[in-house]
């Protein structure tokens, strides 16, 4: 038994680790098609913004909901019905023939994918301890970047060999695989009653004890719900508007944008777990939790600056440095971001506050991404450059403001 707990968490976080891997490659590979999709139907960019739309509604509904399931049934019940949900709808995207379909297909992908990273924050609570965990967080959720990593190569390719309809069948096809080899894995044992006792243990009655009422009456809930409203549109503007930008503003051909734009979703990769690892390292040296998750987070606001420089790059080489350098600023701040949540709410609840800000993530996103699309057509894209480049030192104002210090909530020890 001893012996398993060595090795079986981490099997566990490596498994987390694909599950995010596929989250990013299923949505990522609408982003890299839609330049030949457009070949065969028109859709426009307010179109576009629409499609994408379709994924925020029901990602903004299930983040929330999902987290506060995966709180009730764990998180082997709860990443199985995910992953399975969104495989089945990236299969259903090869059957799509207009906007509307891609939409509503997009729409059950959001269902799956709300479930991805409260999921698999929560196994880490489940089965790492809480000195590993922001290095367990940033490999679980570090495979969000190899997703988005392989996403434009292998889309390139698999366009080439078999058109993109068949890019949607073998994508979907992974994330089937994946389904049944988590449900193969060792299943989380029941707390005996003395853990259940020990302090900072909260996997007890006490869970029971907490509803939703009660939750959003904390202050610190709404300052993490705030902050993902602010910044989520950042990077799902990153996500599914830049390899239209490279093409259209920047006029790189489709097979330049597959070699270059995997480089920002490696950063990203490294970072999250670099992040996490630092981080660790500091609080097991100093002790302060505080201080190894805010210096953090302070130093990647202050590298994501550099965005508002996109406009007055030269070439299309500098404009993915510098998305580079935002990407990898963004790991070292969500990392720390998710951690932080968990060292303050612990095992309780951390999957319904990662849900609640994540929905509110996708409600910002939701309501920007149909305004980013007619800025974009009417003006440029330097307003949403200006706001990416500013927005995170802002929000780590607010978070040092209202969050003074990262410690354990007494209500949840």
């Amino acid at each position: 038994m001893k012996r398993n707990l060595t090795w079986i968490p981490w099997l566990i976080v490596a498994m987390t680790f694909f599950a995010t891997a596929l989250s990013f490659l299923d949505r990522q590979v609408l982003s890299i098609s839609i330049i030949k999709i457009k070949e065969d139907f028109h859709i426009s960019d307010i179109e576009y913004g629409f499609i994408n739309t379709g994924f925020l509604i029901s990602y903004a509904i299930m983040f929330t909901v999902g987290g506060i399931l995966i709180d009730r049934y764990g998180s082997r019940l709860g990443l199985a019905f995910s992953v399975g949900i969104w495989s089945f709808a990236t299969l259903l995207h090869s059957l799509a023939n207009n906007a509307f379909q891609f939409g509503l297909f997009r729409f059950i992908l959001g269902i799956g994918e709300g479930g991805a990273f409260p999921g698999a924050i929560k196994a880490v609570v489940e089965w790492v301890p809480k000195h590993r965990q922001a290095l367990a967080n940033g490999i679980a959720i570090g495979g969000s970047a190899l997703g988005a990593v392989v996403a434009p190569p292998l889309c390139v390719y698999l366009i080439g060999v078999t058109g993109w309809r068949g890019v949607f069948l073998i994508t979907g096809a992974f994330g089937i695989f994946w389904v049944t080899a988590w449900l193969l894995c060792p299943k989380q044992k029941a707390a005996t009653p003395e853990q259940t006792n020990q302090k900072g243990d909260n996997t007890g009655s006490k869970q029971n004890r907490v509803n939703l009422i009660e939750i959003l009456k904390i202050k610190e809930v709404w300052v993490f719900i705030l902050i993902r409203f602010l910044l989520d549109p950042i990077f799902y503007f990153y996500m599914f508007w830049i390899p239209k930008y490279l093409n259209e503003a920047r006029e790189i051909d489709i097979n330049l944008i597959g070699k270059l734009f995997w480089i920002p979703f490696l950063a990203l990769g490294i970072s999250n777990m670099l992040g996490g690892w630092i981080s660790d390292k500091m609080y097991k040296k100093t002790g302060n939790l505080n201080s190894a998750r805010k210096m953090i987070m302070g130093f990647a606001a202050l590298l994501t600056a550099p965005a508002l420089l996109v406009k007055i790059a030269p070439n299309a080489e500098w404009v993915i440095l510098i998305i580079s350098i935002a990407f990898f600023a963004h790991g070292l701040w969500i990392t720390n971001y998710i951690t932080s949540i968990s060292d303050i709410f612990g095992k309780t609840i951390t999957s319904t506050i990662i849900g609640f800000s994540g929905s509110a993530g996708a409600l910002s996103s939701l309501i920007l991404n149909p305004v980013i699309g007619l800025i974009i057509s009417r003006f440029s894209y330097d307003p949403v450059w200006i706001y990416a480049g500013s927005m995170y030192s802002i929000a780590f104002i607010a978070f040092i403001i209202f969050i003074p210090k990262i410690k354990l909530l007494k209500a949840f020890q």
